[in-house]
This record gives structure tokens, sequence and C-alpha cells, in this order.
């Protein structure tokens, strides 16, 4: 997989985050991710599986599809 989508979905991760003023921590909470693993996507050093980006949709409240929609 192309590093380039890592670091899209990473960026639009960070920013949702941000703009819900969650931590990586408060984010995993919701998402029932580890703490960890979050930090992990932000820094490009996991690519998540689609059982995982499923749960950060979920526990963001939001499609899936809007998750990984990364136009500019």
């Amino acid at each position: 997989m192309s590093s380039s989508i890592l670091k899209k979905f990473a960026n639009k991760l960070i920013a949702i985050r941000k703009d819900r003023n969650l931590s990586q921590e408060d984010l995993a909470l919701l998402c029932d991710i580890d703490r960890t693993y979050v930090g992990r996507i932000e820094t490009l050093k996991r690519n998540p599986s689609l059982i995982i980006l499923n749960k950060i949709a979920e526990g963001l409240g939001i499609k899936l599809s809007e998750l990984l929609d990364f136009k500019d």
C-alpha cells in the first residue's frame, strides 16, 4: 500500500480527533482500540485493517466512507 494514502488517512484522523478535542486515549476508548495503536496509526507506523477502520468510524459516529474520504 502506498505510504501517501496512509499519510492522508493519518492526517484526516488527526484533524477529526483535534476538531473534537479528543486525545489519542479518548479516541481509543471511544473506538475500543489500544491507545498506543492510535498513535502508531497517526505516525504511520501501523496500517489499520478494515476492522479497525470500522471501529474508528463507529466510535466517531461517522460512516466509514466519510472517514476514508480524502478529497482536498
